[in-house]
């Protein structure tokens, strides 16, 4: 089981799912689940402080997931994928996945996921809660700014693309409360291997993660 954390637009994503293709492992995209449960949240107009009817829904809504490449996700009976990385989603995901009854609702749902190993799994709290016995925690960082140009430019095919400015501000909000939230704050495992991704390629930090990878076999084989 590999872990790769992180805070948003750190590249996750797409190291995730390109280590997994490496690795021939199933991937899973923990944020999308978040995500998930928000859009039904804003579309079903659920008051997003009432954490109890936020917990209900994420426990008898469970999310599934659709193949290993798609970003499209089964929350209850609605299929959903482009909606999920919406303005609307983005600016109220963190309100949502820091209530403790959704965390873990979705938590367990994500270890059962990860219970047949040969898995990368992305999130944010995934080598400190989710899965602290995974084999390889890695934690990806990068600058605000550089974060927030990778989200800018995934939205720019969208109706309503938000400006620049906007998506920084959304990126340091995010990080604010991603990383003082009460439950499962943002934080890199202590044995995570640390990965600033500023100035590399997806290649580039794949390789690095790959040649972690054979560190430890070799190892473990000693």
């Amino acid at each position: 089981v590999i872990a790769i954390d992180g805070p948003v637009a750190a590249g996750k994503t797409v190291v995730g799912r390109a280590l997994a293709q490496r690795l021939e492992f199933r991937y899973l995209d923990t944020g999308l689940m978040y995500r998930a449960i928000t859009w039904l949240a804003l579309r079903d107009g659920l008051p997003i402080e009432d954490e109890t009817a936020l917990g209900e829904l994420a426990e008898t809504h469970p999310v599934r997931l659709i193949g290993q490449e798609s970003d499209q996700v089964l929350v209850g009976e609605h299929q959903v994928g482009e909606e999920l990385r919406g303005s609307r989603v983005s600016q109220t995901v963190s309100l949502v996945a820091r209530v403790p009854s959704v965390r873990r609702a979705l938590v367990h749902q994500q270890r059962v996921l990860a219970e047949e190993g040969d898995i990368v799994v992305v999130g944010r709290d995934i080598g400190t809660v989710v899965l602290p016995d995974a084999g390889l925690k890695v934690f990806l960082s990068a600058s605000p700014e550089r974060r927030a140009r990778r989200r800018w430019r995934e939205t720019q095919g969208q109706s309503q693309a938000p400006e620049f400015q906007q998506v920084l501000a959304e990126t340091k909000a995010r990080d604010e409360i991603d990383s003082h939230r009460a439950d499962s704050p943002l934080m890199p495992a202590v044995d995570a291997f640390l990965l600033d991704t500023d100035e590399l390629s997806v290649g580039q930090v794949v390789e690095r993660i790959l040649s972690r990878i054979r560190e430890l076999t070799v190892a473990g084989e000693r």
